[in-house]
């Protein structure tokens, strides 16, 4: 995508969530690499991590792009919920998972605290009864502050949640009501009291820089609302505009149902950079291009991190990503298409991809560049491969327009202009196949 100043952000996908590009992943490859993938026993020391996608929401965001549910009833929710836990108990039987402890587990969504207390009582117990996590480094919940009471937050603690997350966005009810957002500012703000009052190791605020209404004025006041509750941890993104969002359809389709615009990349990483100076003068540090932590010895990524060293992933769920054994792996992505793969008992994946020793190497180099710097040594410790050597052109075009802080043996690190464009940048890395070509 285009790095040019552009009055408003164009449709499109903008972040580099993995590689090789999910465009080129293929159902060819499930019976290929995908299934033999999952029945060959793990490589030594690699981390194993867990995500569960809850796709269930109280209303549609105008920027979503994942796979969501609106309006299911309680009967539907707990079918799909069988559903995951019957996926599990699948994966738990297989060589590359059977036996293996826990190093992570991610609750994402949609809206896993859409949950009711005894829907997500009853999944835990059924994840847990075929794989214990009792161990695990991290344990993440996404939430939507509106879904959420005391007792239900009591019940998120108690399953061993270390990382509360939640989806804020924004603090200004305008804005949260023309971005499609289901909560209001009094319900953050009552969530939040009684998230702290239960003592979670780690509270995460999220939000999104370039909502549809957003000012310097109203960005300003959120990172003011920020610094006064003093979270663990915040995240921040730029917002971006995949193709099947509700704003990229009425943007691509001239419909007008939306009056407000998107604003333009060099405005988003503006306010990014404001926010973080303003979060570095109150003593937190900047983590990656999109987090912020207040106490690093404490709060952590470790979903994140393992997963850009290439840990393995199982992903539960409609359209849920994992990847296993160096394979890539999604599942089907209808209700339909996913249940009735659970029912002929087996993983129930549409797509896969076998990257190669160099695309695996790419992938690792260019995710932990969103950190903001990576140590060469890492690379040839585990690939046997000197990076300074292999990516020196792209490293050299780097250099040449400002973005390198430092470049040698010892470290490669971004300016903070780099790091707040680092997705743009990423794609100098690429293999030449993968260039210019639709992301997912």
């Amino acid at each position: 995508m285009s790095d040019t100043t552009t009055p408003e952000t164009e449709v499109g996908s903008y972040f580099v969530a993995n590689y090789p590009p999910f465009s080129v992943w293929t159902p060819e490859a499930v019976a290929a690499d995908g299934v033999p993938a999952l029945h060959r026993p793990p490589v030594p020391g690699t981390p194993l991590g867990l995500y569960l996608h809850i796709p269930f929401c109280r209303k549609r965001c105008h920027f979503c792009y994942f796979r969501v549910y609106t309006g299911k009833n309680a009967e539907e929710v707990n079918s799909y919920l069988d559903l995951i836990a019957r996926e599990w108990e699948i994966y738990a039987t297989l060589p590359a998972i059977a036996g293996r402890a826990l190093d992570f587990v991610y609750f994402g969504g949609g809206t896993p605290s859409f949950l009711s207390t005894a829907q997500l009582g009853g999944l835990v117990s059924r994840l847990k009864a075929a794989t214990p996590w009792d161990r695990a480094e991290e344990v993440t919940f996404e939430c939507e502050p509106g879904t959420l009471t005391e007792p239900k937050l009591s019940v998120i603690r108690d399953i061993g949640v270390t990382r509360l997350s939640l989806g804020v966005e924004h603090f200004d009810d305008h804005i949260l009501e023309l971005n499609g957002r289901a909560h209001r500012s009094a319900e953050i703000a009552r969530a939040y009291a009684f998230a702290r009052g239960l003592g979670f190791p780690q509270i995460n605020i999220d939000l999104i820089a370039g909502m549809l209404g957003e000012t310097d004025a109203k960005w300003s006041a959120a990172i003011d609302r920020v610094l006064e509750l003093e979270p663990d941890s915040i995240t921040i993104y730029q917002m971006e505009l995949p193709f099947n969002t509700t704003i990229s359809r009425d943007k691509l389709k001239h419909l007008g149902q939306f009056e407000e615009t998107v604003a333009g990349w060099d405005t988003k990483r503006r306010w990014v950079d404001e926010a973080f100076s303003r979060l570095e003068r109150a003593g937190y540090h900047v983590g990656s291009a999109y987090t912020v932590v207040k106490d690093p010895a404490r709060a952590r990524f470790v979903y994140r991190d393992r997963l850009w060293q290439g840990a393995d992933l199982a992903g539960l769920g409609v359209a849920s990503f994992g990847h296993v054994n160096g394979v890539h792996l999604q599942n089907l992505d209808s209700w339909e298409t996913y249940a009735a793969g659970i029912e002929a008992g087996a993983p129930p994946l549409a797509r896969a991809y076998r990257p190669s020793p160099d695309e695996r190497l790419i992938r690792e180099f260019v995710l932990q560049l969103k950190k903001g710097a990576v140590a060469p040594s890492y690379f040839a410790g585990k690939y046997g491969v000197d990076v300074l050597d292999r990516f020196a052109a792209p490293l050299a075009s780097l250099q040449r327009e400002g973005y390198l802080a430092a470049l040698g043996p010892d470290r490669i690190a971004l300016t903070r202009q780099a790091l707040l464009r680092v997705d743009v940048l990423l794609h100098r890395f690429f293999l030449p196949q993968h260039t210019g070509i639709r992301y997912t």
